[in-house]
Protein backbone atom coordinates (compact mmCIF):
# COMPACT_ATOMS: atom_id res chain seq x y z
CA UNK A 1 0.00 0.00 0.00
CA UNK A 2 1.69 3.13 -1.42
CA UNK A 3 2.08 6.51 1.23
CA UNK A 4 -1.50 7.72 -0.79
CA UNK A 5 -3.23 5.37 0.06
CA UNK A 6 -2.31 4.99 3.55
CA UNK A 7 -3.05 9.29 3.81
CA UNK A 8 -5.93 9.04 2.43
CA UNK A 9 -7.10 6.38 4.73
CA UNK A 10 -6.33 8.01 8.08
CA UNK A 11 -9.43 10.68 7.08
CA UNK A 12 -12.63 10.32 8.34
CA UNK A 13 -14.33 10.04 5.09
CA UNK A 14 -12.87 7.19 4.44
CA UNK A 15 -15.14 5.16 7.19
CA UNK A 16 -19.02 4.66 6.77
CA UNK A 17 -19.42 5.30 10.73
CA UNK A 18 -18.80 9.18 11.74
CA UNK A 19 -15.20 9.40 13.65
CA UNK A 20 -13.71 12.17 15.50
CA UNK A 21 -10.26 10.40 14.80
CA UNK A 22 -8.18 8.02 12.58
CA UNK A 23 -4.82 6.18 14.31
CA UNK A 24 -2.43 3.99 12.34
CA UNK A 25 -0.82 1.44 14.22
CA UNK A 26 1.31 -0.67 11.72
CA UNK A 27 3.21 -4.33 12.35
CA UNK A 28 5.12 -6.56 10.41
CA UNK A 29 2.29 -7.82 8.65
CA UNK A 30 -0.37 -5.33 8.73
CA UNK A 31 -1.71 -1.55 8.55
CA UNK A 32 -4.45 -0.95 11.54
CA UNK A 33 -7.08 1.36 10.88
CA UNK A 34 -8.24 2.48 14.57
CA UNK A 35 -11.19 4.63 14.15
CA UNK A 36 -13.41 5.84 17.16
CA UNK A 37 -15.81 2.87 17.43
CA UNK A 38 -14.24 0.46 15.29
CA UNK A 39 -10.96 -1.51 14.29
CA UNK A 40 -9.95 -2.32 9.93
CA UNK A 41 -7.41 -4.45 9.65
CA UNK A 42 -5.70 -4.49 6.35
CA UNK A 43 -3.09 -7.19 5.39
CA UNK A 44 0.49 -6.21 3.79
CA UNK A 45 0.83 -7.61 0.47
CA UNK A 46 4.59 -9.48 2.15
CA UNK A 47 5.85 -12.83 2.15
CA UNK A 48 8.05 -13.93 5.21
CA UNK A 49 8.20 -17.63 4.32
CA UNK A 50 6.53 -18.72 7.06
CA UNK A 51 3.35 -16.55 5.75
CA UNK A 52 2.16 -15.36 2.17
CA UNK A 53 0.05 -12.27 1.85
CA UNK A 54 1.35 -11.37 -1.82
CA UNK A 55 -1.68 -12.08 -4.41
CA UNK A 56 -5.10 -10.13 -3.60
CA UNK A 57 -7.37 -13.29 -3.36
CA UNK A 58 -4.47 -14.87 -0.59
CA UNK A 59 -5.18 -11.85 1.61
CA UNK A 60 -9.05 -12.33 1.54
CA UNK A 61 -8.87 -15.52 2.27
CA UNK A 62 -6.83 -14.72 5.27
CA UNK A 63 -9.04 -12.38 5.98
CA UNK A 64 -11.78 -14.79 5.99
CA UNK A 65 -10.18 -17.17 8.16
CA UNK A 66 -8.89 -14.65 10.82
CA UNK A 67 -12.64 -13.67 11.47
CA UNK A 68 -13.54 -17.35 11.52
CA UNK A 69 -10.73 -18.63 13.72
CA UNK A 70 -10.72 -15.04 16.28
CA UNK A 71 -14.90 -15.58 16.24
CA UNK A 72 -13.70 -19.24 18.87
CA UNK A 73 -12.26 -16.67 21.56
CA UNK A 74 -13.75 -13.48 20.90
CA UNK A 75 -17.14 -13.63 18.58
CA UNK A 76 -18.60 -10.29 18.86
CA UNK A 77 -15.51 -8.49 18.11
CA UNK A 78 -14.71 -9.66 14.86
CA UNK A 79 -17.37 -8.02 12.47
CA UNK A 80 -16.32 -9.51 9.09
CA UNK A 81 -14.43 -8.76 6.45
CA UNK A 82 -15.09 -5.68 4.11
CA UNK A 83 -13.72 -4.33 0.69
CA UNK A 84 -11.39 -1.43 0.38
CA UNK A 85 -12.48 0.04 -2.41
CA UNK A 86 -10.71 3.04 -5.52
CA UNK A 87 -12.45 6.65 -4.11
CA UNK A 88 -11.40 9.85 -5.90
CA UNK A 89 -9.47 11.04 -3.03
CA UNK A 90 -7.22 7.71 -2.46
CA UNK A 91 -8.76 4.62 -0.86
CA UNK A 92 -11.71 4.26 1.27
CA UNK A 93 -14.23 1.64 2.75
CA UNK A 94 -17.27 2.89 1.27
CA UNK A 95 -18.65 4.22 -2.17
CA UNK A 96 -18.89 1.94 -5.57
CA UNK A 97 -15.28 2.39 -6.70
CA UNK A 98 -12.87 -0.96 -7.80
CA UNK A 99 -11.98 -3.32 -5.39
CA UNK A 100 -8.19 -2.88 -4.61
CA UNK A 101 -8.20 -5.05 -1.23
CA UNK A 102 -9.85 -6.24 1.87
CA UNK A 103 -10.16 -5.86 5.78
CA UNK A 104 -11.14 -7.22 9.00
CA UNK A 105 -13.47 -4.93 10.91
CA UNK A 106 -13.30 -5.46 14.40
CA UNK A 107 -15.45 -3.72 17.27
CA UNK A 108 -12.81 -1.42 19.01
CA UNK A 109 -12.28 -2.49 22.26
CA UNK A 110 -11.04 -0.75 25.39
CA UNK A 111 -7.56 0.08 25.25
CA UNK A 112 -7.22 0.93 28.74
CA UNK A 113 -7.79 -2.69 29.56
CA UNK A 114 -5.44 -4.44 27.53
CA UNK A 115 -3.35 -6.48 29.32
CA UNK A 116 -0.05 -5.59 28.20
CA UNK A 117 -0.51 -2.04 28.89
CA UNK A 118 -1.73 -2.83 32.46
CA UNK A 119 1.05 -4.70 32.69
CA UNK A 120 3.21 -1.91 31.92
CA UNK A 121 1.38 0.36 34.04
CA UNK A 122 2.07 -2.16 37.36
CA UNK A 123 -1.75 -3.40 36.87
CA UNK A 124 -2.75 -7.39 36.50
CA UNK A 125 -3.16 -9.16 39.51
CA UNK A 126 -4.10 -12.74 40.77
CA UNK A 127 -7.77 -12.78 39.77
CA UNK A 128 -7.09 -11.57 35.90
CA UNK A 129 -4.96 -14.54 35.86
CA UNK A 130 -7.49 -16.56 37.19
CA UNK A 131 -10.05 -15.15 34.40
CA UNK A 132 -7.42 -15.52 31.72
CA UNK A 133 -6.37 -19.38 32.79
CA UNK A 134 -10.17 -20.15 32.97
CA UNK A 135 -11.11 -18.96 29.38
CA UNK A 136 -8.21 -20.16 27.78
CA UNK A 137 -8.74 -23.66 29.13
CA UNK A 138 -12.14 -24.35 28.60
CA UNK A 139 -11.26 -22.80 25.52
CA UNK A 140 -8.82 -25.54 24.48
CA UNK A 141 -11.25 -28.40 26.15
CA UNK A 142 -13.24 -27.79 23.08
CA UNK A 143 -10.62 -26.88 20.42
CA UNK A 144 -10.63 -29.46 17.52
CA UNK A 145 -8.55 -32.38 17.21
CA UNK A 146 -7.19 -35.48 15.14
CA UNK A 147 -4.91 -37.21 13.43
CA UNK A 148 -4.00 -33.99 10.94
CA UNK A 149 -3.48 -32.16 14.03
CA UNK A 150 -1.66 -34.83 16.00
CA UNK A 151 1.04 -34.83 13.31
CA UNK A 152 2.27 -31.33 13.68
CA UNK A 153 3.47 -32.42 17.23
CA UNK A 154 5.48 -35.44 16.11
CA UNK A 155 9.20 -34.17 17.44
CA UNK A 156 10.44 -34.18 13.96
CA UNK A 157 7.64 -31.84 12.91
CA UNK A 158 8.95 -29.66 16.19
CA UNK A 159 12.17 -30.10 15.19
CA UNK A 160 11.95 -28.57 11.39
CA UNK A 161 9.94 -25.83 12.70
CA UNK A 162 12.74 -24.85 15.06
CA UNK A 163 15.26 -24.80 12.13
CA UNK A 164 13.15 -23.03 9.94
CA UNK A 165 13.21 -20.39 12.90
CA UNK A 166 16.92 -20.86 12.89
CA UNK A 167 17.39 -19.98 9.25
CA UNK A 168 14.60 -17.13 9.25
CA UNK A 169 17.01 -15.52 11.83
CA UNK A 170 19.99 -15.65 10.33
CA UNK A 171 20.16 -12.38 9.16
CA UNK A 172 20.11 -11.01 12.32
CA UNK A 173 23.11 -12.17 13.90
CA UNK A 174 25.31 -9.12 14.51
CA UNK A 175 22.77 -8.07 15.34
CA UNK A 176 19.84 -8.86 17.69
CA UNK A 177 20.84 -11.91 17.97
CA UNK A 178 24.55 -13.40 18.83
CA UNK A 179 26.44 -15.81 16.56
CA UNK A 180 27.20 -17.59 20.43
CA UNK A 181 23.80 -17.51 21.49
CA UNK A 182 22.13 -19.13 18.49
CA UNK A 183 24.70 -22.21 19.05
CA UNK A 184 23.59 -22.84 22.30
CA UNK A 185 20.21 -22.67 21.89
CA UNK A 186 20.54 -24.88 18.72
CA UNK A 187 22.40 -27.36 20.69
CA UNK A 188 19.69 -27.12 23.67
CA UNK A 189 17.16 -27.93 21.48
CA UNK A 190 18.73 -30.79 19.54
CA UNK A 191 19.56 -32.44 22.78
CA UNK A 192 16.64 -31.91 24.34
CA UNK A 193 14.52 -33.24 21.65
CA UNK A 194 16.63 -36.60 21.73
CA UNK A 195 16.03 -37.11 25.40
CA UNK A 196 12.35 -36.41 25.32
CA UNK A 197 10.70 -38.31 22.63
CA UNK A 198 8.59 -40.49 24.24
CA UNK A 199 7.17 -37.37 26.79
CA UNK A 200 6.28 -35.63 23.05
CA UNK A 201 4.51 -39.03 21.69
CA UNK A 202 2.78 -38.92 25.03
CA UNK A 203 1.09 -35.70 24.78
CA UNK A 204 -0.12 -36.73 21.49
CA UNK A 205 -1.67 -39.92 23.01
CA UNK A 206 -3.22 -37.76 25.85
CA UNK A 207 -4.99 -36.00 23.32
CA UNK A 208 -3.12 -32.75 24.55
CA UNK A 209 -2.62 -31.32 20.95
CA UNK A 210 -5.22 -29.05 19.40
CA UNK A 211 -6.18 -26.39 17.42
CA UNK A 212 -4.87 -23.78 19.15
CA UNK A 213 -4.35 -20.17 19.18
CA UNK A 214 -1.10 -20.13 18.47
CA UNK A 215 -0.87 -16.20 19.26
CA UNK A 216 -1.63 -16.17 22.78
CA UNK A 217 0.10 -13.14 24.41
CA UNK A 218 -0.33 -10.19 26.51
CA UNK A 219 -1.18 -7.68 23.41
CA UNK A 220 -4.02 -9.81 22.18
CA UNK A 221 -6.10 -10.08 25.24
CA UNK A 222 -8.30 -7.67 26.94
CA UNK A 223 -9.65 -8.08 30.66
CA UNK A 224 -13.37 -7.18 29.57
CA UNK A 225 -15.88 -9.26 31.07
CA UNK A 226 -15.92 -11.89 29.72
CA UNK A 227 -12.16 -11.76 28.81
CA UNK A 228 -11.53 -11.46 25.20
CA UNK A 229 -8.57 -13.02 23.48
CA UNK A 230 -8.35 -11.88 19.68
CA UNK A 231 -5.88 -12.09 17.16
CA UNK A 232 -4.98 -15.77 17.14
CA UNK A 233 -2.72 -17.44 14.02
CA UNK A 234 -4.59 -17.48 10.73
CA UNK A 235 -2.18 -17.73 8.11
CA UNK A 236 -0.31 -21.06 8.99
CA UNK A 237 -2.53 -23.93 9.74
CA UNK A 238 1.00 -26.03 11.75
CA UNK A 239 1.23 -22.58 14.03
CA UNK A 240 -2.14 -23.33 15.44
CA UNK A 241 -2.19 -27.46 15.49
CA UNK A 242 0.26 -27.78 18.42
CA UNK A 243 0.40 -28.86 22.01
CA UNK A 244 -1.76 -26.88 24.53
CA UNK A 245 1.31 -26.56 27.12
CA UNK A 246 2.94 -24.57 23.81
CA UNK A 247 -0.10 -22.24 23.37
CA UNK A 248 0.17 -21.61 27.26
CA UNK A 249 3.94 -21.14 27.21
CA UNK A 250 3.56 -17.72 24.72
CA UNK A 251 1.65 -16.23 28.08
CA UNK A 252 3.89 -17.45 30.46
CA UNK A 253 6.64 -16.73 28.41
CA UNK A 254 5.05 -12.93 27.70
CA UNK A 255 4.61 -12.46 31.61
CA UNK A 256 8.31 -13.21 32.31
CA UNK A 257 9.07 -10.91 29.71
CA UNK A 258 7.45 -8.37 31.39
CA UNK A 259 9.23 -8.86 34.46
CA UNK A 260 5.96 -10.46 36.35
CA UNK A 261 6.90 -13.90 36.87
CA UNK A 262 4.88 -14.61 39.69
CA UNK A 263 1.48 -13.57 37.93
CA UNK A 264 2.93 -16.31 35.40
CA UNK A 265 3.13 -18.47 38.23
CA UNK A 266 -0.61 -17.62 39.01
CA UNK A 267 -1.24 -18.10 35.37
CA UNK A 268 0.22 -21.73 35.56
CA UNK A 269 -1.43 -22.93 38.45
CA UNK A 270 -4.88 -22.00 38.01
CA UNK A 271 -4.45 -23.00 34.49
CA UNK A 272 -3.49 -26.60 35.62
CA UNK A 273 -6.72 -26.55 38.10
CA UNK A 274 -8.87 -25.68 35.59
CA UNK A 275 -7.52 -27.80 32.83
CA UNK A 276 -6.38 -31.01 35.08
CA UNK A 277 -3.46 -30.78 33.07
CA UNK A 278 -0.47 -31.52 35.27
CA UNK A 279 1.95 -32.97 32.80
CA UNK A 280 3.06 -30.40 30.80
CA UNK A 281 5.69 -28.88 33.34
CA UNK A 282 8.50 -30.85 32.16
CA UNK A 283 7.96 -29.27 28.32
CA UNK A 284 7.47 -25.55 29.90
CA UNK A 285 10.80 -23.98 29.16
CA UNK A 286 11.52 -25.70 25.62
CA UNK A 287 8.45 -24.25 24.49
CA UNK A 288 9.25 -20.56 26.41
CA UNK A 289 12.26 -20.74 24.83
CA UNK A 290 10.48 -21.86 21.51
CA UNK A 291 7.93 -18.73 21.90
CA UNK A 292 10.85 -16.04 22.84
CA UNK A 293 12.54 -17.40 19.76
CA UNK A 294 10.09 -16.39 17.40
CA UNK A 295 8.86 -13.20 19.59
CA UNK A 296 12.50 -12.23 18.59
CA UNK A 297 12.60 -13.14 15.07
CA UNK A 298 9.35 -11.61 14.35
CA UNK A 299 10.79 -8.23 16.37
CA UNK A 300 13.51 -8.44 14.51
CA UNK A 301 11.50 -8.25 11.00
CA UNK A 302 9.92 -5.36 12.20
CA UNK A 303 13.41 -3.11 12.70
CA UNK A 304 12.93 -3.03 8.29
CA UNK A 305 9.64 -1.17 8.46
CA UNK A 306 10.15 2.14 6.95
CA UNK A 307 9.77 5.29 8.36
CA UNK A 308 10.59 4.74 11.86
CA UNK A 309 12.64 7.08 14.44
CA UNK A 310 15.79 6.38 15.54
CA UNK A 311 14.50 6.00 19.13
CA UNK A 312 11.97 3.65 17.60
CA UNK A 313 14.33 1.56 16.29
CA UNK A 314 16.16 1.71 19.28
CA UNK A 315 13.67 0.30 20.85
CA UNK A 316 12.72 -2.63 18.76
CA UNK A 317 16.13 -3.21 18.76
CA UNK A 318 16.72 -3.57 22.64
CA UNK A 319 13.32 -5.72 22.36
CA UNK A 320 14.54 -8.46 20.07
CA UNK A 321 17.60 -8.76 21.76
CA UNK A 322 15.95 -9.19 25.13
CA UNK A 323 13.83 -11.84 23.26
CA UNK A 324 16.78 -13.61 22.16
CA UNK A 325 18.20 -13.61 25.00
CA UNK A 326 15.31 -15.25 27.57
CA UNK A 327 15.02 -17.91 24.92
CA UNK A 328 18.92 -18.62 25.81
CA UNK A 329 17.83 -18.15 29.45
CA UNK A 330 15.48 -20.86 29.91
CA UNK A 331 18.26 -23.51 28.07
CA UNK A 332 20.36 -22.30 31.28
CA UNK A 333 17.66 -22.91 33.84
CA UNK A 334 17.77 -26.85 33.46
CA UNK A 335 21.47 -25.90 35.25
CA UNK A 336 20.44 -23.82 38.02
CA UNK A 337 20.26 -24.73 41.22
CA UNK A 338 18.22 -21.89 43.73
CA UNK A 339 20.93 -19.33 44.41
CA UNK A 340 21.18 -16.36 46.34
CA UNK A 341 22.64 -12.97 44.80
CA UNK A 342 22.51 -9.52 45.35
CA UNK A 343 23.54 -6.73 43.59
CA UNK A 344 25.41 -3.85 45.17
CA UNK A 345 27.04 -0.40 44.05
CA UNK A 346 26.40 3.08 44.54
CA UNK A 347 23.29 5.09 42.97
CA UNK A 348 23.13 4.71 39.21
CA UNK A 349 25.62 2.31 38.85
CA UNK A 350 23.41 0.29 36.88
CA UNK A 351 22.62 -2.27 39.36
CA UNK A 352 18.55 -2.42 38.84
CA UNK A 353 19.01 -3.11 35.20
CA UNK A 354 21.27 -5.63 35.52
CA UNK A 355 19.01 -6.89 38.73
CA UNK A 356 16.44 -7.04 36.32
CA UNK A 357 17.74 -8.82 33.56
CA UNK A 358 19.20 -11.83 35.58
CA UNK A 359 15.69 -11.89 37.06
CA UNK A 360 14.35 -12.13 33.92
CA UNK A 361 16.69 -14.01 31.76
CA UNK A 362 17.18 -16.72 35.18
CA UNK A 363 14.00 -16.59 36.46
CA UNK A 364 15.13 -15.33 40.26
CA UNK A 365 12.92 -14.02 41.72
CA UNK A 366 13.57 -9.97 42.13
CA UNK A 367 13.20 -8.15 45.13
CA UNK A 368 13.97 -4.29 44.89
CA UNK A 369 14.45 -2.12 48.05
CA UNK A 370 13.21 1.12 46.45
CA UNK A 371 9.64 -0.77 46.12
CA UNK A 372 10.02 -2.79 49.75
CA UNK A 373 11.17 0.59 51.42
CA UNK A 374 7.72 2.37 50.21
CA UNK A 375 5.77 -0.14 50.80
CA UNK A 376 6.71 0.20 54.25
CA UNK A 377 6.30 3.42 54.10
CA UNK A 378 2.55 3.58 52.86
CA UNK A 379 3.71 5.52 49.63
CA UNK A 380 3.14 5.12 45.95
CA UNK A 381 6.15 3.44 44.11
CA UNK A 382 6.75 5.81 41.34
CA UNK A 383 7.15 9.32 42.50
CA UNK A 384 9.77 10.72 44.81
CA UNK A 385 8.81 10.63 47.84
CA UNK A 386 9.18 14.15 50.31
CA UNK A 387 12.38 14.17 52.72
CA UNK A 388 14.71 16.67 54.58
CA UNK A 389 18.35 16.36 53.97
CA UNK A 390 20.23 13.17 53.39
CA UNK A 391 19.71 10.10 55.61
CA UNK A 392 16.04 11.68 56.33
CA UNK A 393 12.21 10.83 55.89
CA UNK A 394 12.15 7.55 54.23
CA UNK A 395 15.89 6.98 54.73
CA UNK A 396 16.78 7.00 58.25
CA UNK A 397 18.58 4.47 59.89
CA UNK A 398 15.56 2.77 61.22
CA UNK A 399 13.78 2.32 57.64
CA UNK A 400 16.98 1.12 56.57
CA UNK A 401 17.10 -1.28 59.10
CA UNK A 402 13.52 -2.46 58.61
CA UNK A 403 13.88 -2.25 54.76
CA UNK A 404 17.05 -4.81 54.60
CA UNK A 405 15.03 -6.97 56.95
CA UNK A 406 11.73 -7.02 54.41
CA UNK A 407 14.65 -7.76 52.11
CA UNK A 408 16.20 -10.74 54.37
CA UNK A 409 12.79 -12.31 54.91
CA UNK A 410 12.00 -12.14 51.37
CA UNK A 411 14.94 -14.05 50.18
CA UNK A 412 14.42 -16.59 52.68
CA UNK A 413 11.11 -17.06 51.59
CA UNK A 414 12.04 -17.33 48.40
CA UNK A 415 15.17 -19.50 48.87
CA UNK A 416 13.05 -21.90 51.07
CA UNK A 417 10.55 -22.68 48.61
CA UNK A 418 12.89 -23.73 46.11
CA UNK A 419 13.56 -20.70 43.56
CA UNK A 420 16.74 -18.59 43.02
CA UNK A 421 16.60 -15.10 44.12
CA UNK A 422 18.46 -11.24 43.39
CA UNK A 423 17.98 -8.77 45.58
CA UNK A 424 18.37 -5.13 44.38
CA UNK A 425 19.87 -2.57 46.97
CA UNK A 426 22.84 -0.37 47.44
CA UNK A 427 24.07 -3.34 50.31
CA UNK A 428 26.29 -0.24 51.06
CA UNK A 429 26.87 -1.80 54.60
CA UNK A 430 29.07 -4.99 54.98
CA UNK A 431 26.89 -6.19 57.96
CA UNK A 432 23.98 -6.16 55.68
CA UNK A 433 25.56 -8.13 52.86
CA UNK A 434 27.37 -10.58 55.64
CA UNK A 435 23.51 -11.16 57.03
CA UNK A 436 22.41 -12.66 53.40
CA UNK A 437 25.60 -14.56 52.89
CA UNK A 438 24.89 -16.25 56.48
CA UNK A 439 20.63 -16.80 55.34
CA UNK A 440 22.32 -18.53 52.13
CA UNK A 441 24.75 -20.84 53.94
CA UNK A 442 22.11 -21.68 56.84
CA UNK A 443 19.85 -22.78 53.73
CA UNK A 444 22.97 -24.46 51.68
CA UNK A 445 22.43 -22.46 48.54
CA UNK A 446 25.10 -20.76 46.03
CA UNK A 447 25.78 -17.12 46.93
CA UNK A 448 26.95 -14.37 45.05
CA UNK A 449 28.12 -10.39 45.30
CA UNK A 450 27.27 -8.36 41.71
CA UNK A 451 29.12 -5.35 42.43
CA UNK A 452 28.42 -2.90 39.57
CA UNK A 453 30.37 0.80 38.95
CA UNK A 454 31.31 3.40 36.03
CA UNK A 455 32.66 6.49 35.90
CA UNK A 456 30.75 9.90 37.88
CA UNK A 457 29.89 11.28 34.89
CA UNK A 458 27.88 8.49 33.83
CA UNK A 459 26.45 7.50 36.65
CA UNK A 460 25.32 11.47 37.07
CA UNK A 461 24.06 11.41 33.67
CA UNK A 462 21.96 8.31 34.75
CA UNK A 463 20.88 10.42 38.01
CA UNK A 464 19.52 12.93 36.09
CA UNK A 465 17.41 11.52 33.82
CA UNK A 466 15.42 10.14 36.64
CA UNK A 467 14.47 12.94 37.58
CA UNK A 468 12.05 12.97 34.39
CA UNK A 469 10.68 9.78 34.58
CA UNK A 470 7.33 9.81 36.36
CA UNK A 471 7.69 6.06 36.74
CA UNK A 472 10.78 6.02 38.48
CA UNK A 473 10.71 4.20 42.01
CA UNK A 474 14.66 5.38 43.00
CA UNK A 475 14.16 8.56 44.53
CA UNK A 476 18.55 8.89 44.30
CA UNK A 477 19.87 11.63 42.67
CA UNK A 478 22.98 13.32 41.62
CA UNK A 479 23.51 15.49 44.90
CA UNK A 480 23.16 12.78 47.37
CA UNK A 481 25.77 11.06 45.31
CA UNK A 482 28.77 12.17 46.97
CA UNK A 483 27.43 11.83 50.48
CA UNK A 484 26.61 8.39 49.30
CA UNK A 485 30.37 6.95 48.26
CA UNK A 486 31.44 9.08 51.42
CA UNK A 487 30.01 6.21 53.58
CA UNK A 488 30.24 3.19 51.17
CA UNK A 489 31.96 0.01 52.47
CA UNK A 490 32.91 -1.11 49.36
CA UNK A 491 33.42 -4.97 49.06
CA UNK A 492 37.03 -5.80 49.42
CA UNK A 493 38.69 -8.21 46.15
CA UNK A 494 37.59 -11.45 46.19
CA UNK A 495 34.39 -10.43 47.87
CA UNK A 496 32.76 -10.04 44.72
CA UNK A 497 32.21 -10.38 41.31
CA UNK A 498 33.16 -6.97 40.11
CA UNK A 499 31.78 -5.67 36.73
CA UNK A 500 31.90 -2.16 34.97
CA UNK A 501 28.21 -1.33 33.85
CA UNK A 502 29.28 0.77 31.26
CA UNK A 503 29.30 -2.77 29.21
CA UNK A 504 25.51 -3.73 27.31
CA UNK A 505 23.56 -5.06 30.30
CA UNK A 506 23.99 -8.82 28.41
CA UNK A 507 27.47 -8.66 28.10
CA UNK A 508 27.50 -8.08 32.22
CA UNK A 509 24.88 -10.86 32.46
CA UNK A 510 27.22 -13.52 30.67
CA UNK A 511 29.67 -12.74 33.00
CA UNK A 512 27.51 -13.35 35.94
CA UNK A 513 26.66 -16.63 34.29
CA UNK A 514 29.89 -17.77 33.50
CA UNK A 515 30.78 -16.98 37.23
CA UNK A 516 28.10 -19.07 38.07
CA UNK A 517 29.65 -21.70 35.82
CA UNK A 518 26.32 -21.61 33.47
CA UNK A 519 28.45 -20.90 30.51
CA UNK A 520 30.67 -23.72 28.74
Amino acid sequence: MDQKLIKSLLEAAAYPEPTAEVRLIETHVSYIFITDHFVYKVKKAVDFGFLDFTTLDRRRFYCGEEVRLNRRLCPEVYLGVVELRETPHGAGFTGGGKVIDYAVKMRRLPEERMLDRLLNEGGGGASDMVRIAKAVAAFHAGAARGPQIDACAAPGRIAGNWEQNFRQSAPFIGSTLQEGELAEIRQWVAAFLAANDSLFRERIAGGFIRECDGDLHSGNICLTDPVCIFDCIEFNDEFRYIDTAADLAFLLMDLEYAGRAPLARELLAAYCEASGDRGMAPLLHFYQAQRAFVRGKVTSLRLAQAGQSAQESAALHAAARRYFRLARGYTLRGRLTPTLILTCGLSGSGKSSLAGELSRELGLDLTRSDLVRKELAGIPSAGRAENGGYREGIYNDRMDRATYGALLDAAERTLSGGRGAVVDATFKRRADRELFRGVAARLGVPFMVVETRCPEAVARERLERRRHDPAEVSDARWEQYQLQRGEFEFPEPGESLLLDSTLPVWDEADRVYAAMGLLT
